[in-house]
């Protein structure tokens, strides 16, 4: 079978992932029928008809071009290509020894074809949305046309002030909630995580998604002291509120934050830098926290919390 990771000459393929999806459904609605006669009438011989579609290789290609391959929708599609290209080749071996599949074998691999059609309809409907610039998951812009939004408040700042903040928001110890309750259950994070931060900013603040589980807050006419007050505020009503699931349990969730206020010569990429600076400050000082770019000492910060 053909690995997703490996290298196709249909990498050069100027479509987008979006509009890659189709393809992939496509020869995939093609594969199983290919499979399908190869396993029951051929003895397991079908040559390359038989093995996995390249196209989703070279749309795996296109997806890390586009630093899309670590969400966990992309992540849940490529596990699903390779559990269902595995155990179908396992039939087309066994076919091939002059074995016939057993039932449950079988409903095996058509289980995991009806759940990879699935959930590439929904990733495919996921990415048209992400290229009107929303985040599907939470609702919030994503990086497209980010920056675009930051120059312009520089610009305004710059023309008549008053001053404005960003702030890099990082959900604590993300990774740990994924691996132990699942993906669904951290994409659930994601979107209160977003809610929360949608609620706790004004109408005419700004809030992206960068990207996984880091979020970037625009606080327009906002000076530092009030802009602090905002985010505090928003880093406490976060680690009150647990998720709570559909059966009742409850996932405590917090927040990490890096604030930073704009200056005349701090470009938007730098002020940016210097908010991830504080982000990292505020994770190496026990997470859960606040730190102020150039204000905050981390030691400082760690002992004030404790």
């Amino acid at each position: 079978m053909g690995s997703p990771a490996s290298p196709m000459t249909a990498s050069t393929d100027t479509r987008s992932p979006s509009d890659s999806l189709g393809i992939v459904l496509d020869e995939h609605l093609r594969w199983v029928g290919q499979w399908h006669r190869a396993v029951f009438f051929r003895g397991g011989q079908g040559g390359e008809r038989v093995s996995a579609p390249a196209s989703f290789a070279a749309w795996c290609v296109a997806v890390n071009a586009d630093d899309l391959a670590h969400q966990p929708a992309v992540e849940k599609l490529v596990t699903l290509h390779e559990q269902m290209h595995r155990n179908a080749k396992l039939l087309l071996l066994k076919a091939a020894a002059g074995d016939s599949p057993s039932e449950s074998e079988y409903e095996a691999v058509i289980a995991r074809f009806e759940e990879f059609v699935l959930h590439l309809r929904r990733v495919e409907r996921a990415f048209g949305a992400a290229a009107s610039g929303l985040d599907p998951l939470t609702g919030l812009r994503t990086r497209r046309g980010m920056a675009e939004a930051l120059e312009r408040e520089h610009n305004r700042f710059r023309r008549a002030g008053p001053a404005f903040c960003i702030a890099i928001c990082d959900i604590d110890r993300f990774k740990g909630i994924n691996d132990t309750h699942g993906h669904d259950i951290g994409d659930r994070v994601l979107a209160a995580t977003a809610a929360a931060i949608s609620r706790g900013i004004r109408s005419f603040d700004e809030a992206f998604r960068m990207g996984g589980e880091e979020f970037l807050i625009c606080l327009k006419e906002t000076g530092l002291t009030e802009g602090f007050q905002v985010i505090e505020r928003l880093r406490a009503d976060l680690a009150r509120a647990p998720v709570v699931l559909p059966d009742g349990r409850r996932i405590p969730v917090t927040a990490s934050f890096g604030l930073v206020e704009a200056r005349e010569d701090l470009p938007v990429d730098e002020m940016i830098v210097c908010a991830d600076r504080a982000l990292y400050q505020a994770k190496n000082s026990g997470r859960n926290r606040v730190i102020r770019y150039g204000v905050d000492r981390p030691e400082a910060a760690a002992t004030s919390r404790r």
